[in-house]
């Protein structure tokens, strides 16, 4: 169980990036984070990260707390932030170094498998597209076999086409060990693909606004008529957050989510 509480945090300028955050995602569940520029979702996967601290509230893994960079807890960024001078095995292997040889190979080789680049592990990352780089890095967060993984827009930069079949990549990986995942994302439609559960967020300071369950059977059919509805649901509650509330009225007015 993941389980953040009571979380705030205010940066030494004074801005309020996030204020009273309470979100419990149990085991196993793909929650997707959405909402208006400005409403603090990276901060907050920074904070479950151990990259940032809190500055109030607490973050905690089964019972533990979390205020440092945890080792069962994965990240995957935007850019795939691959080593240049190793190649895609050892991009992926990288985190594993205290793993004996033998089991490091097979924990790649199996990775590799499931993102479909088993022949590329030779390969420099310098020699693959900007698809195949990021289902390196997707490989290397799931090789270390995390227990949450965070995910920040990690599909933002690549063409409709190559985002879906890394959904489908990511989906398979997850479906192994069944970890823990955030993903921040500004895509509904990727929102619906993938999450159990979409949490929207109002900005400044960022809190949590609205829910919406997606108790859909996977794979999911994007043209199918449950999930347009459920991209229905999302886009209304998106709508609803960029509204002022009573007690917004006096601040300034929320950018548009996109």
């Amino acid at each position: 169980m993941l389980d953040i509480d009571d979380l705030s945090k205010t940066y030494a300028d004074g801005t309020r990036a996030l204020s009273d955050i309470r979100l419990a995602v149990p085991a196993g569940e793909i929650v997707a984070l959405i909402g208006g520029s400005g409403c603090g979702k990276t901060t907050l996967l920074r904070l479950v990260a151990g990259l940032d601290r809190a500055s109030a509230g607490a973050i905690r893994l089964d019972g533990e707390t979390i205020s440092a960079p945890h080792p069962f807890v994965g990240l995957v960024f935007q850019e795939p932030r691959l080593l240049p001078w190793l190649d895609v095995a050892g991009n992926v292997g990288f985190g594993l170094s205290d793993v004996p040889r033998a089991e490091r190979e097979a924990r790649v080789a199996h990775a590799l498998e499931r993102v479909g680049l088993s022949e590329h592990a030779r390969r420099w990352p310098r020699e693959l597209s900007g698809g195949q780089q990021q289902r390196v890095s997707i490989a290397r967060a799931f090789v270390a076999n995390p227990r949450v993984l965070l995910l920040d827009e990690p599909f933002s930069a690549l063409d409709a086409f190559t985002r879906r079949d890394l959904h489908g990549h990511l989906l398979a990986l997850w479906a192994e060990t069944r970890p823990t995942v955030l993903i921040v994302t500004h895509d509904v439609g990727e929102a619906v693909a993938l999450a159990d559960r979409v949490v929207v967020m109002r900005p400044k300071p960022g809190r949590l606004d609205d829910t919406v369950a997606l108790p859909l059977a996977r794979p999911r059919d994007p043209a199918a008529a449950s999930s347009e509805a459920a991209a229905r649901r999302i886009l209304a509650a998106l709508d609803r957050s960029l509204r002022p509330a009573e007690t917004d009225r006096v601040a300034e007015p929320s950018a548009a989510w996109w």
